[in-house]
């Protein structure tokens, strides 16, 4: 079975996680032919935990992760920072349904920042590690009603949440744009691009990271075969962790159950002293907005502020000029109407990153053929998803059992999508009412 890989990373943009990092040491692609025992496809956060618990179990397998760009570069570096640890569909417009299915999401989410916080202080790896929770705004009445709403959830679930007036969310956000919100503790924010940058640089001994090394075709056997431009891996075990990029792959059954989603960010230049005093507020602090397709705002504590909008459906993973200007236009039309006591904090960075989800929230977990195994698909919940699915994948594949992984199981599989062109046009539709729906929250 041979799989082409007609769609790699690409220059969405200039990411400013990524570009406000030091220069990273020079890469290692791969040159010549590679044995291994298992071979990991994608260095994002599913990808590296895969490899490190894959090491950590197996500690006299050789274990090849390779990746088209530089880790950081690409979707794991390009999210908003966000692991959280609550229910968070962003199709639901109270971010909690089901209470079962509740539940045992909060604990593969809260089992994935258990893991991660253990590497991240063992390592000491410098990634602005924030456990202070996250704010939910609501800029207009309905809004206020849909974190009324959200608030029964949660005590339904018995988790713990305040609730803030707009006095509150002024004093916290040293804007007046929103009339109510709700903070919940759990949440963890993160600098993403360095910390998957720093996950990559304290790696196990017995994996080996080749990036820069765009994967052309695998020809799946045995063993399985990875070819580049400059060599190729062999691997009897092959883990997929190239989330949204795997909708090409037709033969595993893939190709037309993932929704490759793209979403856009831009990044402020350092505010400078006197415009922090005139902001006022908290020095960092993020929130999400009560509508799903509204704004998502950062706050950082290096003075920039993050803005996150705009949904594309984009199934050759990738924008281009035109979705990135417009892009950057619905980010300034949101930041004028939060902070319109900064009318010159200009843009620096621009970017897009690509969301991979299915129409019922499914995931394609498992083994998709003979020694191929899948850590695919998070669901807009990347840094939590991504890594418990790394990690999970991993205990599957080498036959540890646990509770976390039995959750996983039950997860449904991906929902088939329609056929083009019946499928973008109808996702275009939704995405552009929904959008349309969300008003000023947007």
């Amino acid at each position: 079975m041979k799989l082409q890989c007609k769609f790699l990373p690409q220059d969405d943009g200039r990411c400013g996680w990524y570009e406000t990092l030091p220069p990273p040491p020079p890469s290692t692609p791969l040159l010549g032919n590679v044995r291994a025992d298992w071979v990991v496809l994608g260095a994002g956060l599913a990808g590296l935990a895969a490899a490190r618990r894959l090491a950590e179990l197996k500690p006299n397998d050789s274990i090849a992760l390779i990746d088209a760009r530089r880790v950081g570069f690409s979707t794991a570096g390009r999210n908003s920072g966000f692991m959280i640890d609550l229910p968070h569909d962003i199709n639901s417009h109270d971010y909690t349904g089901d209470r079962t299915h509740d539940l045992e999401q909060m604990r593969l989410n809260r089992g994935a920042i258990d893991y991660m916080r253990e590497i991240v202080r063992h390592h000491a790896i410098d990634c602005d590690w924030r456990e202070q929770g996250k704010l939910h705004g609501a800029a207009r009445d309905q809004g206020i009603r849909v974190l009324e709403t959200f608030a029964k959830g949660l005590s339904a679930l018995g988790e713990p949440y305040r609730e803030l007036s707009a006095d509150n969310m002024a004093a916290i956000t040293g804007t007046r744009f929103y009339k109510a919100g709700v903070h919940t503790p759990g949440c963890v924010l993160v600098q993403p691009a360095a910390l998957v940058r720093g996950l990559s640089q304290n790696l196990p001994e017995n994996v080996h990271l080749f990036e820069d090394s765009p994967v052309r075709h695998i020809e799946v056997g045995k063993p399985h075969v990875l070819v580049t431009d400059q060599g190729c891996i062999e691997a009897p075990r092959l883990v997929l962790a190239n989330n949204a990029y795997a909708a090409q792959f037709e033969q595993l059954g893939l190709k037309g159950r993932l929704l490759p989603i793209y979403t856009y960010s831009s990044l402020t230049r350092q505010l400078s002293d006197a415009e922090c005093d005139r902001l006022g507020g908290d020095d960092s602090w993020a929130l999400i907005p009560a509508d799903p397709m509204g704004t998502t705002v950062r706050r950082m504590g290096d003075g920039r502020i993050c803005i996150r909008n705009s949904f594309t459906y984009n199934p050759n993973v990738s924008t281009n000029a035109r979705q990135l200007a417009k892009a950057r236009f619905a980010h300034l039309r949101a930041f004028k109407r939060r902070f319109p006591m900064l009318p010159d904090a200009s843009f620096e960075y621009t970017w897009g990153g690509a969301l991979c989800l299915t129409r019922n929230n499914g995931r394609p977990f498992g083994e998709l053929a003979p020694g191929v195994f899948s850590a695919l698909c998070q669901n807009a919940l990347g840094l939590t998803g991504g890594t418990i699915s790394g990690k999970l994948i991993a205990e599957y594949a080498v036959g540890v059992d646990s509770e976390l992984l039995n959750i996983m199981l039950k997860q449904p599989k991906p929902a088939a999508n329609p056929p083009e062109p019946m499928l973008g046009i109808g996702v275009r539709r939704t995405l552009a009412w929904k959008e349309w729906r969300a008003g000023i929250e947007r």
